[in-house]
Order: C-alpha cells, then sequence, then structure tokens
C-alpha cells in the first residue's frame, strides 16, 4: 500500500457527525504536526470544507500508510470524538481508489452541487497547507498535481460547470426565494468576511438585494468585503441588533461553536415583532442553534437542507457527467501507469548498474591482453560490449514497463532480483 484515505463526506455522514469533525485552518496545520510527530516519514494533506473531511496520506517501503483503524484513531482524538461514533461511517480507499477520489472530488463530481468550481480551490489550499507544513512528498505532491489537471479538464472539456452554480446560489434560488418574492425592499444581514461570504453577497446583488450588513470578528475583514462589494459594514459587538432589523441572515463564519444560541436568539425575537426571517446556515459547524429553526416566524436552513435542491441539479447535470468520469477515469490509469513505472526505477537502476561495472570490468582485462590496441579500436569494441548489453536488457525492461502498464509489477521485480541477485 502507497495511499491510504480515511474521510467523512455530505453522502454518508450526517452533518451533526460532520461538524464535530470539522477542521478550521488552525487545527488543521497543528493536526498535521501531531500526525507528523506521530508517523514521522509519510506524507499527509488534510482536506475540510462543509461537506467532507479527508486524511490523505502516502508512503513508501518502511513508511507505508498507517492502518486505516490507527488514522481513524487520530481523527477522533484530534477532535475530541469517540472512535466508536466514527468507525461504522468513515469511508476508507487505498492505491487507486484515493487516486479516483480525489480526481472526482477536485473535478467537483462527488460534491454536493455537481461541478461546483469552489471545490478545486478548497484542495489547492488544502495542499497548500500541507506543503506549509512540509507533510507532503513526491507521492502526494504528484497526485495533488494530477488531481487539479483533472478538475482543469473536466471543465474546459465539458459542460458540466459551465453554468455557474455553487452552494450558495442554491441557497439564495432555491430557498430565500421560496420566502421573500424580491429582495430589493429586504435588509440583509451577511455573518462572515470568507469567500463564501462573498460568493452568497454576488448572488443577492444580482438577485435585487440592495441593503446588506456585514459583520465579522474582524472589522477590517468586514470592512474590505463591504467595501469591495458596495455593502455596508457593522460591528460584530452589535450582532443582537441587527438581528431585530433582518429580513434574510446568511451565516458563513468559521466559529467552532454557535454564533447565535436558542436562548440569545429568545431575546431579540419579541423586538421583531412578529416579522418572518429567513436565515441560511451555511457553516459547519452550524452557526445558529437548530432549535431557532422551531421558533415562529423563522425559516432556518442548513447545508443538510440544501441536499434536495442540490440532487435537482445533479440531475439535470447528468448529461454532462459519463464525459466527465471518463476523463477521471484516464487520468487515474495515466498516474497510476506512472505510479507503477516509477516503483520499477530502482531496479532498473542496480540492474543497468550492475551490468555497467561487469562490463567495464572485461573491457579492462581485455585491454591489458591486447595492449596493442588503439583508441579508435578500443572505442569500437566498448560500443559493441555496450550495444550488446542493451540488447540483452531490452527484454526484461520492456517487460517491466509492459507490467506496470496494467498494475503493480511486484512479482516480475521479484523474479529480477532474484534472477540477477539484486540487493536492495
Amino acid at each position: 500500500m502507497t495511499l491510504s484515505l480515511v474521510g467523512a463526506t455530505h453522502r454518508t455522514v450526517p452533518l451533526a457527525v460532520r461538524e464535530r469533525l470539522a477542521f478550521s485552518a488552525e487545527q488543521a496545520a497543528d493536526a498535521i504536526r501531531r500526525f507528523r510527530a506521530r508517523f514521522p516519514g509519510r506524507e499527509v494533506v488534510l482536506l475540510s470544507t462543509c461537506n467532507r473531511v479527508e486524511l490523505y496520506t502516502a508512503g513508501e517501503r518502511d513508511a507505508a500508510p498507517p492502518p486505516a483503524e490507527q488514522l481513524v484513531t487520530f481523527l477522533a482524538e484530534c477532535r475530541g470524538i469517540d472512535e466508536r461514533d466514527l468507525t461504522a461511517v468513515l469511508a476508507r480507499r487505498v492505491d487507486e481508489g484515493v487516486v479516483r477520489h480525489l480526481f472526482s472530488v477536485a473535478s467537483g463530481l462527488d460534491s454536493m452541487v455537481l461541478g461546483e468550481p469552489q471545490i478545486v480551490a478548497q484542495v489547492k489550499q488544502a495542499w497548500a497547507l500541507a506543503r506549509e507544513s512540509d507533510a507532503t512528498g513526491p507521492l502526494t505532491s504528484e497526485m495533488f498535481q494530477a488531481a487539479l489537471r483533472t478538475a482543469k479538464r473536466v471543465a474546459s472539456e465539458t459542460a458540466i460547470g459551465r453554468e455557474r452554480l455553487s452552494i450558495p446560489s442554491v441557497a439564495v434560488a432555491d430557498f430565500a426565494r421560496g420566502v421573500f418574492e424580491r429582495f430589493d425592499d429586504k435588509r440583509v444581514l451577511l455573518i462572515g468576511a470568507g469567500k463564501m461570504a462573498a460568493e452568497t453577497l454576488r448572488y443577492l446583488r444580482e438577485a435585487g438585494a440592495r441593503d446588506v450588513v456585514v459583520l465579522n470578528r474582524s472589522a477590517a475583514r468586514a470592512d474590505e468585503l463591504a467595501g469591495r462589494l458596495n455593502a455596508r459594514a457593522g460591528l460584530f459587538e452589535h450582532l443582537d441588533r441587527e438581528l431585530v432589523a433582518a429580513d434574510l441572515v446568511v451565516s458563513t463564519t468559521a466559529a467552532t461553536e454557535p454564533v447565535v444560541s436558542h436562548e440569545a436568539f429568545a431575546k431579540v425575537q419579541p423586538k421583531r415583532e412578529g416579522r418572518p426571517l429567513v436565515v441560511l446556515d451555511l457553516a459547519v459547524p452550524r452557526d445558529f442553534d437548530p432549535a431557532i429553526g422551531g421558533m415562529a416566524g423563522v425559516w432556518l436552513y442548513s447545508i443538510e437542507d440544501l441536499a434536495g435542491a442540490c440532487e435537482a441539479n445533479r440531475k439535470s447535470r447528468q448529461r454532462e457527467l459519463p464525459a466527465a468520469v471518463t476523463i477521471v477515469e484516464e487520468e487515474t490509469l495515466r498516474f497510476m501507469r506512472d505510479l507503477h513505472h516509477r516503483s520499477t526505477g530502482p531496479v532498473i537502476e542496480r540492474l543497468r548498474a550492475g551490468w555497467t561495472e561487469t562490463g567495464e570490468a572485461e573491457l579492462e582485462r581485455l585491454f591489458r591482453r591486447l595492449p596493442s590496441l588503439d583508441d579508435s579500436a578500443r572505442g569500437e569494441i566498448r560500443q559493441a560490449f555496450e550495444r550488446y548489453a542493451a540488447k540483452l536488457l531490452h527484454p526484461p525492461l520492456a517487460s517491466l514497463r509492459s507490467e506496470s502498464h496494467s498494475g503493480p509489477p511486484h512479482g516480475l521485480l521479484d523474479a529480477l532480483k532474484r534472477l540477477f541477485d539484486l540487493k536492495d
């Protein structure tokens, strides 16, 4: 085993578990440091988004990836979760299955919104964080580069992502519009100032929203986003006041605890005087206590609620899916062929080195017995030796290349080591 993956996605793991498992950027960096200390010599990349948490590991020979059970234990310890809550729900993949899955993820084929463009940036960020932590190596670097190349092919050679569609667009179009017919007369409160917040604000602008207030714990980030997208920045400490005034709330923070508790909102609700409120909680973990959704006049939607709308979107894009899957399969097989061929490199080098050493020794013995040979004659003889050795080596090396196209050539490699007495 060279590559390994354990992870949770929106397809198999409930939101209540995913939000406990989610990592902020700081938590992810800390987890990578802990991984390197516990499993030295292994490569690792941690991908954590609102819909997935996946740990990609790689290594060879004595530094092979840890068993899946150890990876599950590691994730549970990092997030303070009972390991038994994860054992049954985390997916496990190895080698080719890891490659195919990552290529599908990067291409948006495993997303809640089929073909969403945000995931490729998230894959890049996860890989960059691992590089900054010195946790990558040749295997993960080549795999993630190939994943980004695959995503680019899918985007350029199919129409699966041509129509810009994402979780924020589905949230606005399918949920907010289900309550409000228009947005130009509504007060919008945006909590958070990251990329998803910015994209959501763009969709709201297109839908007609004019009165938008941005709140963020970092006032500078709120000012920057508000200035860039023609909104107003508010003060985070005035959150209760803004909740009273808002008609639509979009929350996209990276907070590890609810930003608005049930108790806090219970104090706000009477001041709203019965006005309806739509809350699009796009954060994982959730920013709004789910119990708030049970209060009169509140429509609270979370990432989980988007599943049905996203499935409808998936069906509308199904006709493009076969072409995208074909690209993923082509790139997976290409990567695996390269990976298998790479494993033959050390044996080929030792085989060639052994023949070169033997040939040089025989040539020196021959030249000592024939001292009258001039440089031209010696050169002709040396070339003949080299051509002869190359022809003898060609069949086994060609067989290695052929075998590596269909899978790891372990049997042939072992046979060559025994036949030519090649030492590790």
